[in-house]
């Protein structure tokens, strides 16, 4: 289990975990060392300040 980080809020930390992991899925490199499944390794790089919410002029939602 993937310990959430204090001020990363739960709904954040699910929906930038499953953006990463549709990412992940789609054959993007993991950022950090292991073998897991897309969604522990989202969870992770996530929790270890790996992937970043941003946001374009338009307003979407990015993440990097």
């Amino acid at each position: 289990m993937v310990k959430r980080p204090v001020e990363i809020g739960a709904f954040q930390f699910v929906v930038l975990s499953r953006l990463r992991a549709t990412q992940l899925m789609a054959g993007c490199t993991p950022r950090l060392a292991g073998v897991h499944t897309a969604a522990v390794m989202a969870q992770m790089e996530v929790a270890d300040g790996q992937v970043k919410r941003l946001y374009s002029e338009e307003g979407d939602d990015l993440i990097r």
